[in-house]
């Protein structure tokens, strides 16, 4: 198997994990249990240089090399060009579906991450600062999201790795404390990729050791 993936159960390794099934790749996962430290690994190392998952190797890369990648964006981008599917090769649709993907991994992924941070925090005097301010930054990205919706049925216009990214971290909207009925097209969005098959099947794939 060319591919191989080295995950653990995030919104960051699940946004591979779906954009596999969805291209229909073949893979094998290599867990790296985060919290165990295990991502710091001199092994890993080799293959995520800031000690990150997810990451990926191809043994099948370009020129018949292996190739890996590391950073969950990048990873989105060789998936979608080695494949040629969920990323057009050029105009409009393309540029839409990067913006899209570096509004995630820029935005809608750090600000929700530091709501998970601050929000289990029991000492209020710890939580009150961090929390309220990515709490209302988090909001404001849900509402940039779902008014791009309320124009199209997907952030790129067509189903690209943008959604595959985003959904990534919409699917943590409970632990964002996030009532999706707020934003009713991020709503709608959100239960039409639930219900694809091959979404399933990446959210099914056991990113946990038993």
């Amino acid at each position: 198997m060319a591919l191989t993936l080295f995950a653990f159960d995030t919104p960051n390794a699940r946004k591979i994990t779906v954009a596999l099934e969805e291209m229909g790749l073949p893979y094998a996962v290599q867990v790296v249990d985060i919290n165990l430290k295990e991502q710091f690994d001199p092994a890993f190392l080799k293959i995520s240089p800031n000690n990150k998952i997810p990451a990926l190797v191809d043994t099948d890369g370009p020129d018949g090399q292996t190739q890996t990648v590391f950073e969950s964006g990048a990873i989105l981008i060789y998936l979608a060009e080695k494949t040629g599917k969920f990323l057009p090769a050029r105009g409009a649709g393309r540029v839409a579906a990067l913006e899209w993907l570096m509004f995630q991994v820029g935005g809608f992924g750090p600000a929700p991450g530091q709501v998970h941070h601050y929000a289990p925090l029991s000492h209020e005097a710890d939580k009150r600062y961090g929390f309220e301010r990515f709490m209302a930054e988090t909001l404001r990205l849900y509402g940039v999201m779902d008014r791009r919706l309320a124009e199209h049925p997907y952030f790129g216009g067509d189903l690209s790795i943008a959604d595959f990214a985003i959904l990534g971290w919409v699917w943590r909207h409970p632990r964002h404390q996030v009532d999706l009925q707020l934003f009713p097209h991020v709503q709608r969005w959100y239960q039409a990729m639930m219900a694809r098959p091959a979404v399933q099947k990446g959210f099914a794939v056991s990113l946990r050791r038993d």
